[in-house]
């Protein structure tokens, strides 16, 4: 069976607030574990109202706690806003409280807009171009202890915690092919590039000490319920966040609305299938059949779901029936 992972957004639902969108999280997180999902990863994102896994090492161990087996990432950790060594501190840490359990995502984006950035960097030195040289230097944080360097990661020399590239673009999938690391395309939000991006990292691929063949982990929107159009009325919670978003306006997860494909206009429909194509939404059978068929015409080495559902138990659920848990 191919392996099937979460990425959480830790989403804040109308009416709801990040108190109580960690607690959902770290319930998602036990159920996910015993459903048998391999990886829980948490997403960061900042000045968003409706996400709360901004602080996403923090996230992470908060979960973590409720959790004794699946693995534990960040999906990713926004590495233009952060000093390699602190991100190099914070999960070598986790990698202490959990051993053998964190994934290390990193990303080239800051993942909010210019001025928040600015905000979190307290300068403008931070660039996208240095993401490179940051990604090896914190691999080298990771690796065994060296006496005569002059900055050690305590914790973190030595753990060699996995890192993972992520992308929506050809310049992520070259990078992971060039460093020989895995590389996990967000194709939930921006599956224009997929295939060429597959194409260039599997061709270019060089083996590394983490890795000896390209792995491939696919982004994919999940909205599953036992019912078809009952999971189709539960999707509009994130396709309006979608659109929120893109409009400049992005808030608390939506309630979702029944009415929803009549409000939209002709763009507006063209920009969400787009994000509907990498989707599985449907009851059971719906969602095994558009995994399926989306893993094997990808060669994907494992599937990484989204479900942005405004109702926690319903999000649960989604999981449950992805998993094979119809019943």
């Amino acid at each position: 069976m191919l392996p099937l992972s979460i990425l959480d957004l830790c989403p804040v639902p109308e009416g709801s607030t990040p108190v109580q969108a960690l607690a959902n999280s770290r319930q998602l997180a036990h159920v996910a574990e015993q459903l048998g999902y391999r990886r829980f990863w948490m997403a960061e994102h900042h000045n968003m109202p409706g996400i709360a896994s901004a602080a996403t090492a923090v996230a992470l161990c908060h979960v973590g706690q409720g959790t004794s087996t699946i693995r534990l990432g960040a999906g990713g950790v926004m590495l233009p806003n952060h000093a390699p060594l602190v991100v190099a501190e914070q999960f070598g840490t986790l990698a202490s409280i959990f051993p053998g359990r964190i994934d290390l995502g990193l990303g080239r984006a800051p993942g909010t807009d210019p001025i928040t950035a600015h905000a979190l960097r307290r300068s403008r030195d931070g660039d996208v171009d240095d993401f490179p040289r940051d990604v090896l230097e914190l691999r080298q944080y990771f690796a065994a202890a060296d006496d005569g360097a002059p900055v050690t990661a305590v914790p973190g020399a030595g753990l060699g915690v996995p890192l993972w590239i992520l992308g929506s673009s050809l310049y992520g999938a070259s990078l992971a092919a060039a460093l020989g690391l895995p590389y996990a395309f967000a194709s939930h939000f921006a599956p224009a590039a997929l295939d060429q991006a597959l194409d260039l990292y599997r061709s270019r691929f060089e083996p590394s000490a983490q890795l000896d063949r390209p792995h491939v982990m696919l982004g994919m929107n999940l909205c599953a319920a036992d019912d078809a159009e009952e999971a189709r009325f539960l999707r509009t919670s994130g396709l309006q966040a979608v659109l929120n978003l893109r409009r400049g306006r992005p808030g608390l997860l939506p309630r979702p609305r029944a009415d929803f494909d009549s409000t939209l206009g002709a763009a507006e429909r063209q920009l969400l299938d787009g994000f509907r194509s990498c989707s599985a939404v449907g009851g059971p059978e719906d969602v095994r059949q558009a995994m399926s068929s989306f893993a094997e015409r990808t060669a994907a080495d494992e599937l990484i779901l989204v479900s942005q559902i405004w109702d926690p138990a319903a999000r649960v659920r989604s999981y449950e029936i992805a998993a094979g848990r119809a019943q």
